[in-house]
């Protein structure tokens, strides 16, 4: 992890802070934090990142769609359902309109929501996500 944060340093030296590559380093070293328990760290970089991605390239540019979604997986290994099925069904919407309904990371959204669903007791609409999913 020392390593990933000397790289990080000297590109945002190199390169900027709020460079793709910049910002996909910060992403790494949050993965790194997160799985090292270090869940404050870890949620404080994946916000920067989302916000810097939100003003860089636009609230629906796929790399920003997938930070959303990192958010919203930090969300829900911390017990934030709500949170992060909010943020699950924006990504959903957002790559709907922007990749068409049968794009790969659709199929990951759309299992992402079904997850969500299931795990706050909403079987019925979880296995009709599932069948949909399934179809495509």
């Amino acid at each position: 992890m020392e390593m990933d944060e000397k790289v990080l340093e000297a590109q945002k030296r190199v390169l900027g802070e709020e460079h793709p590559d910049t910002l996909t380093s910060m992403r790494n070293l949050a993965f790194n934090y997160w799985e090292q328990g270090k869940r404050k760290e870890a949620m404080e970089i994946n916000k920067k990142v989302l916000e810097a991605r939100k003003r860089v390239l636009g609230e629906e540019h796929p790399d920003t769609l997938t930070s959303m979604r990192n958010l919203a997986v930090n969300y829900w290994e911390q017990g934030k359902r709500n949170e992060a099925t909010d943020i699950y069904l924006t990504v959903l919407a957002a790559r709907k309109r922007i990749l068409g309904n049968e794009h790969l990371l659709i199929l990951e959204s759309s299992r992402d929501v079904a997850v969500c669903s299931w795990e706050q007791g909403k079987r019925k609409e979880a296995m009709e996500i599932d069948e949909k999913v399934l179809e495509a």
